[in-house]
């Protein structure tokens, strides 16, 4: 997410503007979103395992969302369609919100998470009558499209994932500045910050976090990640009225070792374990005012303008039970 998406609206009828954001945006900004982008994750497991006091955070604890994530039945083919039985009968989140002030969504989007063994399962259910992305080359800025994203957070650092209707992804590893030598990620090769990609990461629009600065690996990919994007409608043909996208993730728990690293947590996690993961939406457009819509929709708000805060990051605690013995 960008600050430059409040640069379109739409009208409630949900009329589109057919001029491209990223026109709007110019190449001035383009420099700033390579950097300064608000989406992302971190994974303290209980309120009191964040890094700003209670009291501070932009968005009330008592209202940070929580959910529990139960066992897939059996396999889960990444296709993007969510149609196996376990994704019919898992829990799916309220309507997404708006990221700063909690307003409800123009578009219904929900999400859902299951797990076993070997992945972290996310489906991503979207609403969109105009389906639109512009983007084809992995690690292209995707949050200059419309877009959905993951953050999965830890305690030295967070994943960030992020992926549009044409399925292209884009994913950033980001460490805590403070956490790189002190846990000796100095002296693993796969964050030597030499690298053209490695940058200094301050945050979006809450660029005063206690924690300080990150750093960030744009060349860092999560090994074994599955993705699949199902387009109900047609991309770019604004002729007719699209239904909306479905996206479908398998995130192996092997990849995570590096999000797992800093507190030793257990991968695949143990019964009961509470991790904290951000799931949110991004558009090249807003409903038109008095709608106060930022753009930005995310299960659980934020409170500002800026998807690098984990302690705000909802629980999803892991539930040994099948998803089908616990809806029963």
């Amino acid at each position: 997410m960008m600050g430059s998406r409040d640069a379109e609206a739409i009208t409630h009828t949900h009329r589109r503007l057919t001029v491209p954001r990223r026109l709007l945006i110019a190449a001035a900004c383009v420099a700033a979103a390579l950097l300064f982008h608000p989406s992302t994750a971190m994974a303290a497991d209980s309120p009191d395992r964040g890094f700003i006091p209670m009291s501070e955070l932009p968005w009330p604890a008592d209202q940070i969302a929580r959910y529990t994530a139960y066992r897939a039945d059996g396999p889960i083919n990444i296709d993007g369609h969510l149609d196996e039985a376990s994704w019919k009968v898992a829990p799916r989140s309220p309507r997404f919100r708006d990221l700063v002030n909690g307003n409800e969504g123009i578009h219904d989007t929900r999400a859902a998470v299951l797990w076993d063994d070997a992945y972290l399962y996310v489906g991503y259910w979207v609403e969109e009558p105009f389906l639109e992305a512009t983007l084809k080359n992995r690690d292209d800025l995707i949050y200059m499209d419309n877009d959905v994203e993951l953050f999965i957070a830890g305690e030295d650092g967070y994943y960030e994932f992020e992926v549009n209707t044409f399925g292209t992804i884009y994913e950033v590893f980001f460490l805590w500045e403070r956490m790189y030598e002190e846990k000796g990620y100095d002296k693993i090769p796969e964050f030597a910050r030499d690298h053209e990609k490695v940058r200094p990461f301050p945050g979006v629009g809450y660029k005063d976090h206690p924690r300080g600065m990150r750093i960030g690996y744009w060349n860092w990919d999560l090994p074994g990640l599955k993705t699949a994007v199902h387009a109900d409608g047609t991309i770019n043909d604004n002729s007719d009225r699209d239904r909306g996208w479905t996206v479908e993730l398998a995130v192996p728990w092997s990849g995570l070792k590096w999000v797992a690293h800093g507190d030793g947590r257990a991968l695949p996690p143990n019964p009961g374990d509470t991790w904290r993961m951000d799931f949110s939406r991004f558009n090249t457009y807003k409903e038109a005012a008095p709608a106060e819509d930022h753009g930005g929709w995310a299960w659980s708000p934020h409170g500002v303008w800026d998807s690098h805060v984990p302690e705000v990051f909802p629980h999803i605690t892991f539930s040994d039970e099948s998803v089908s013995a616990a809806v029963r």
